[in-house]
């Protein structure tokens, strides 16, 4: 199985961050690449995306569905589909306050690959997906702190 986690750092209020981050349409508003969002709720986000992957160059259309939510947890399934390749993707987030504000620890698992994507390379995948996670983490502080502002 190819794995992810990690902790992140906001000063802002648990309550303000587990809001933002357990809602799938703050999500999709974070991310780079996406070429239309078709469907945007705090539950279910559907949205075209443009890979820039060396092993897989196209558009994919992906879902975020939020599974699960609580005060301290949001569980997701991230579903993508392009042409022949498929994954989903599992994720939890789960939300520590700290005396300096919120400290998220993030989870995430590829539970299924098809097509061209079941004969990459973990290696590789979690290289190029390393990227991808880190630029999203970045874009999402920024929105946050710009919310912090408004």
């Amino acid at each position: 199985m190819i794995r992810f986690e990690g902790d992140r750092h906001f000063s802002l209020a648990k309550e303000i961050v587990a809001s933002k981050l357990s809602n799938a349409a703050f999500l999709v508003s974070c991310l780079q690449k996406v070429e239309k969002i078709l469907e945007s709720s705090p539950d279910r986000a559907v949205w075209k995306l443009r890979t820039g992957f060396s092993f897989l160059s196209t558009s994919l259309d992906v879902t975020l569905s939020v599974t699960s939510r609580a005060d301290d947890r949001a569980t997701f399934d991230a579903h993508s589909k392009g042409v022949g390749a498929s994954s989903l993707v599992r994720a939890v987030l789960s939300f520590l306050p700290n005396c300096e504000g919120t400290i998220v620890h993030y989870e995430a698992e590829v539970v299924e690959r098809t097509g061209f994507l079941k004969i990459v390379s973990p290696g590789l995948i979690q290289a190029a997906a390393k990227t991808v996670i880190e630029d999203t983490w970045k874009s999402i502080e920024e929105k946050l702190e710009a919310s912090r502002a408004a």
